[in-house]
């Protein structure tokens, strides 16, 4: 969906031109009748009329050639000066370079793949954009209005109904990694992650739920992850009362721009040299000072606190505790 600053552009256009080519067109019209000239002459003093510039006349005019001249520049200049005024505020206010910047924006979507898609923009969506930002992870967002505010940040945005299939191809969702919806209400984000996994069938889908009992249906309609907020800042409050010392751990460790200690994600491509190999054998924790903490295996068994003898298979997602320099050097190490 284009967004309505580009439409009333172009019908502003349209509408200058169109009074420009009418007022054109009846005066040259209107010396080939009155005055009896070909279409060359007639075109040439409406020019000179219209721009005011002051040339004598082509020919000596009729009485009623000076009659049409009158109110060829009554209105004829009026829709001239219309038209310059119109023209700099479009230049001056912006318009002009709004869109321009659209069309790039729509360029830089199109070019974008393996990219998230965050449906809406409010307070989780906000947040959302910003840990993907600190972590360099493309993103667009879709949202139905843009603010001023809004205008300040450089996410890529489509101004538009996520509900709707043909706003998610166009932010290209056949060649997006996941995507987040976190709009309004959770019909909205039923409908989304309904038109979500049908448009891409292994796109990973993280939904949010108001409602506990709408967490089954956004799963049967093709969520990998339901998030209800109100449920885990609730257990985040107790948890804080009960376990304060766990939590302000938890905390530090996965802050975003933490760089004394992170806890990150570390995924073992297919192919990579340290494959079935003992984390003792990989020495991640004497060559590096990274605690492995846990390991997802490919087919979604949990493991944790791993001995120095577990096996690390590829397609195996570790969770690792250390630097984020030390970090890097690991993900780096895996995917070769």
């Amino acid at each position: 969906m284009k967004l309505q600053p580009q439409n009333n552009l172009r019908k502003k256009i349209l509408v200058l031109a169109v009074l420009l080519l009418l007022v054109v067109s009846m005066g040259t019209g209107g010396y080939m009748v009155t005055e009896g000239w070909n279409a060359f002459d007639s075109f040439y003093m409406v020019v000179i009329t219209l721009a005011t510039i002051g040339y004598q006349e082509v020919h000596p005019l009729s009485v009623s050639g000076r009659a049409f001249t009158i109110v060829l520049i009554i209105f004829g200049v009026g829709v001239i000066a219309y038209t310059v005024n119109t023209g700099m505020r479009i230049v001056l206010e912006g318009e002009l370079q709004e869109v321009l910047g659209r069309r790039k924006m729509e360029k830089k979507i199109k070019a974008m793949k393996d990219h998230y898609i965050i449906c809406g923009y409010g307070r989780m969506g906000r947040i959302i954009c910003g840990e993907l930002r600190s972590n360099r992870v493309p993103f667009l967002v879709i949202e139905k209005e843009r603010s001023e505010e809004d205008m300040e940040h450089a996410e890529l945005f489509i101004i538009g109904d996520a509900t709707r299939d043909e706003v998610l191809i166009e932010a290209g969702i056949d060649r997006a990694s996941g995507l987040i919806s976190v709009l309004a209400s959770d019909a909205q984000n039923l409908f989304v992650v309904l038109s979500a996994r049908g448009l891409n069938p292994t796109l990973k889908i993280v939904a949010r739920a108001g409602e506990e009992s709408t967490e089954s249906k956004l799963i049967r309609a093709g969520a990998d992850r339901v998030v209800s907020p109100y449920h885990i800042g609730g257990l985040k409050m107790a948890q804080t009362i009960l376990k304060p010392a766990v939590v302000d751990f938890l905390e530090f460790a996965t802050k975003s721009g933490n760089i004394e200690l992170q806890m990150e994600e570390l995924k073992v491509t297919e192919g990579s040299e340290f494959a079935n190999q003992s984390l003792s054998d990989l020495g991640i924790g004497r060559k590096y000072g990274v605690i492995i903490v846990a390991f997802k295996r490919a087919d979604g068994e949990m493991r944790f606190n791993p001995t120095h003898k577990t096996i690390v298979k590829a397609g195996d997602c570790l969770i690792a505790l250390g630097e984020v320099s030390k970090l890097r050097e690991v993900e780096k190490i895996f995917k070769k």
